[in-house]
């Protein structure tokens, strides 16, 4: 599946949430989002919009491997 090209960082952390993440901090213009499934995990996403596509692919890798899946099938669980 190919990666969003017009994704905002709110919307990223709202399709994050379907994975248990939620939101714990903001400074400035970056969230800080937890999740406590498969262990604790903590990452930083920019509230800009649209992500740059590098951004974007390394939050959704950092993800992937924190749930053991294939970053395809992550995709698919947060944008199908």
């Amino acid at each position: 599946m190919r990666l969003p090209r017009d994704l905002s960082g709110s919307d990223l952390a709202q399709a994050l949430h379907k994975l248990g993440y939620s939101t714990t901090r903001q400074t400035g213009s970056h969230l800080r989002l937890t999740t406590h499934e498969h262990g604790e995990h903590h990452m930083t996403i920019p509230q800009h919009t649209p992500l740059r596509i590098g951004t974007l692919s390394a939050i959704l890798a950092d993800v992937a491997t924190h749930f053991e899946i294939s970053r395809d099938t992550l995709l698919e669980r947060l944008f199908s």
